[in-house]
């Protein structure tokens, strides 16, 4: 029984591929390295997996169902972890048909692949953005998504609402999993705490959009690969999931960590708050605790100082990138 995962030469897709093998799962992974970011990331990322035993690699775009029939050919797939997807509340204010047409025609063709495979369970990779701006934390799974701030926030919440419709129409078991801010080894370059670890490892300007008073649930990727583990195994019927740290902490204090960890200081620059952002987010992470046995350990000031640790080792002779 193998483990489809689409988007997995990506961050937390390559995180997630290196447990599943470990743990003796058969890992088909499927990315179309699309251009968002620099190729190279992704290719070193999947040079971790390529070779090893019980795992298959095809590169192809998740809108093709060819592609997608080519992944799954001659298998016995158990369940998809759908990651892949147009990333960037900005880069979806920039282009919001793009975003639309990976993150919802894409989810559509990847349920539909399910669906005429009778693919069992589906895991699909949501995002805290879809609660919009909200004053009053934490941010439980069962309020209403009325009011997202951005393309991308909409499409992540579209997606659910498309998960919930072939789970009740096609018997799919979904678990729509609602990230906080992961960050970790491998984070995508754009990513806040990677480009603010470059610029001031530099000692180039570091834009800040607003005061740094934004808060943010920062997780590390180690726990949300947890998340995603239990939901393989255990979850049933449909079901939405936040995985976070449970733990707010404002920009400027991130910054402070990222400065102490790499003994350089920051050359602030504030900018105006930018569309599609919003102030704060905070999981409430009691279902997925109860369900799940999630549990994150990884606190803010230990993991920024693992991912110093492993930009120093990967990224300084690439440049930062």
């Amino acid at each position: 029984m193998a483990i489809l995962v689409t988007g997995g030469a990506g961050f937390i897709g390559s995180h997630l591929g290196e447990r599943l093998l470990a743990s003796g799962k058969e890992l088909i992974v499927l990315d179309n390295f699309d251009p968002y970011y620099p190729r190279a990331h992704k290719e070193r990322n999947i040079e971790r997996l390529k070779g090893r035993d019980g795992c298959r690699f095809i590169e192809g775009d998740i809108r093709d169902a060819v592609a997608l029939d080519r992944a799954a050919e001659g298998a016995v797939i158990e369940t998809i972890v759908h990651l892949a997807a147009r990333p960037g509340v900005r880069a979806s204010v920039e282009n919001p048909v793009l975003t639309f047409d990976i993150n919802l025609c894409g989810t559509a063709q990847v349920l539909e692949l399910a669906r005429r495979r009778g693919i069992p369970r589906f895991i699909f990779a949501s995002s805290s953005s879809v609660y919009g701006e909200r004053n009053l934390p934490p941010f439980r799974e069962e309020e209403p998504i009325v009011q997202p701030e951005s393309p991308y926030a909409a499409s992540k919440a579209a997606g659910e609402m498309l998960c919930w419709t072939y789970h009740k129409l096609f018997g799919l078991d979904v678990s729509c999993m609602r990230f906080f801010t992961v960050y970790g080894a491998r984070q995508r370059p754009e990513m806040a705490i990677h480009r603010f670890t470059r610029l001031i490892d530099r000692g180039e300007e570091l834009p800040v959009y607003g005061d740094g008073g934004a808060r943010r649930d920062f997780t590390f990727v180690d726990d949300i690969i947890e998340g995603l583990l239990a939901a393989i195994e255990r979850a049933k019927g449909y079901r939405i999931y936040n995985l976070g740290n449970s733990q707010t902490v404002e920009v400027r204090e991130m910054i402070g960590l990222i400065e102490r960890a790499l003994g350089k200081p920051a050359r602030v620059k504030n900018l105006p708050v930018q569309p599609g952002d919003v102030s704060l987010t905070c999981a409430c992470i009691d279902r997925a605790a109860r369900e799940l046995d999630y549990c994150p350990r990884t606190a803010i000031a230990t993991g920024i100082e693992k991912f110093v640790d492993w930009y120093r080792t990967e990224c300084r002779e690439t440049g930062g990138h």
